[in-house]
Order: C-alpha cells, then sequence, then structure tokens
C-alpha cells in the first residue's frame, strides 16, 4: 500500500511537473511575441528608416541591393540606390547604381537622357505601380504594408518561436529571435500585412513555410530582419530610424511616363 501511495505521488508530481513545464513554454512564447510586438509597433510610430535591403531570388542571378531611405507613416515610399544590373537597368543607366524612387503610387528611375521615344532629353522615368502590381497591388501599397517591418505584424500566426540570445549585429547589442509560419497560418499571415492583392502569395506560392529571424536591440527597435521564403532571401539591414528626409517625386518636366508601355508588355 505505501509502494502503491508512493508511486501515485510520484506520478502527480511528475504531472504536475508537465504541466508547468507546459505553461512555462506558453509563457516564454507569449514573452517573445510581446517582444517583437513592441518593436512593431515602436517602428511603425517612428514611421522612417535608413535602410540597407538584400534580395536574394535564388534563381543563380546577383543579389539586388538597395540601400536608402524608407519612409511609411504617411504612406510607403523610398529613395534608394540600387544595383543597376541587378536590376536589369543597364541599357538605361550606365553607372553602377540607380537611383529609384517610390512615390505618391509611382516608381521612379533616375535614367540616362535618351536620343527618342518617351525618355528623349528625360533624366527620369516613371511607371505608375498598377502598371507592374495590378490595381489592387498598387492599393497595398498606399498605407504602410510594404514598409520593411511589415512582416512583425503577422508573427502572431508564428507556430514556433524562439530566443536565440544575445548577439552583435552592426556594432549594436541585439536579442535574436526566430520565428516560423507553416503553411497552415499562411493565409492569416498574409492577411495581417493586408495582401488583398496577391503580392506576396505570388512570391510564396509553392513555399511550405516562412522563417523570419529579427534582432532586436536593447531600444526595442528591430536592427535585421531576415526572411526566408524557399529559396528567396530578404535581408534588412536598419542603420537608424527617423530623421529622414522627405521623398518627393522628381519635376514632371524632367520625366517620361511609361506606365501604358508597361502595361501593354504585361508588367515586364
Amino acid at each position: 500500500m505505501v509502494a502503491l501511495v508512493a508511486t501515485a505521488g510520484c506520478g502527480t508530481r511528475a504531472a504536475e511537473g508537465a504541466g508547468e513545464k507546459a505553461a512555462g513554454v506558453v509563457d516564454h512564447g507569449e514573452a517573445i511575441l510581446a517582444a517583437l510586438t513592441r518593436a512593431g509597433d515602436r517602428a511603425d510610430e517612428i514611421g522612417s528608416a535608413q535602410v540597407e535591403m538584400t534580395t536574394e531570388l535564388g534563381m543563380g542571378g546577383a543579389p539586388i541591393a538597395m540601400d536608402g531611405t524608407y519612409s511609411w507613416g504617411d504612406g510607403y515610399a523610398y529613395d534608394v540606390q540600387m544595383d543597376t544590373r541587378a536590376s536589369q537597368m543597364q541599357t538605361l543607366q550606365d553607372d553602377p547604381t540607380i537611383r529609384t524612387l517610390f512615390v505618391d503610387g509611382a516608381y521612379y528611375y533616375d535614367v540616362d537622357p535618351q536620343p527618342s521615344g518617351p525618355l528623349a532629353g528625360k533624366e527620369w522615368m516613371k511607371v505608375d505601380a498598377s502598371a507592374m502590381l495590378g490595381e489592387q497591388g498598387a492599393q497595398a501599397l498606399s498605407g504602410s504594408s510594404g514598409s520593411p517591418t511589415a512582416s512583425l505584424k503577422g508573427l502572431k500566426y508564428a507556430d514556433d518561436v524562439n530566443d536565440l540570445g544575445t548577439e552583435t549585429v552592426d556594432g549594436k547589442h541585439t536579442t535574436h529571435y526566430q520565428a516560423t509560419i507553416d503553411q497552415s497560418q499562411m493565409g492569416r499571415f498574409k492577411d495581417a500585412l493586408g495582401d488583398e492583392s496577391g503580392i506576396l502569395g505570388s512570391v510564396t506560392g509553392g513555399v511550405n513555410s516562412i522563417s523570419v529571424d529579427i534582432w532586436v536591440g536593447d531600444d526595442d527597435l528591430p536592427v535585421r530582419i531576415l526572411q526566408s521564403m524557399g529559396a528567396m532571401k530578404v535581408t534588412i539591414d536598419f542603420e537608424k530610424f527617423g530623421a529622414t528626409t522627405e521623398v518627393k517625386a522628381p519635376p514632371a518636366a524632367q520625366t517620361g511616363d511609361l506606365t501604358e508601355v508597361i502595361k501593354e508588355a504585361g508588367g515586364q
């Protein structure tokens, strides 16, 4: 009888221990999500940042690098330098990098003046976002869904979140978090990013999960975000937040509009 009582007691303590461990895991996960939510909220409040972004498409081509300022507080906009060859703009720009703007729903490329056609004597090429993303895609960028920190909004649907400890990134003390969104939660993740246009869906088609690594500084702001979607990887380094120059469209007299030409070419 004593043995049975002792065994039962051990079983009870084991069950209690397992319950406490499970509760600890849940609390730990909630603490991580709370930290990531704070980072996203703080970035949203500031509304702009100086950013270095590199996109690897995983198809053997050179990574596409973008370095400049992004703003998303009053609509999505950026002013960046891009690698000319990687962005396939070398027929219009001789320099190794090309300045690219996105403002008021349109892309602007700082090109070399052409001898003829719509860009004859023009310093800028304009393409409305709807020509490349469709009307819904262009509307999706009217808010903050295109911001470099937009992915943080969908991490509440992550199936697995982990605190990987502290690391020094870009000279800053950070905490490294990792979150994984599996296929069952992909729809909710896209909805959280405002992906009514299906842009993210076209990028993640056939991908079973999205992995997001976030390095958060002591000021509760993201220092680096790495998004992995199959073979595609996007790395975003935040050099500083706030105090960025307003992005303005180039003068109309210096701009050639190729929106209709791009639409007729099927967005290519």
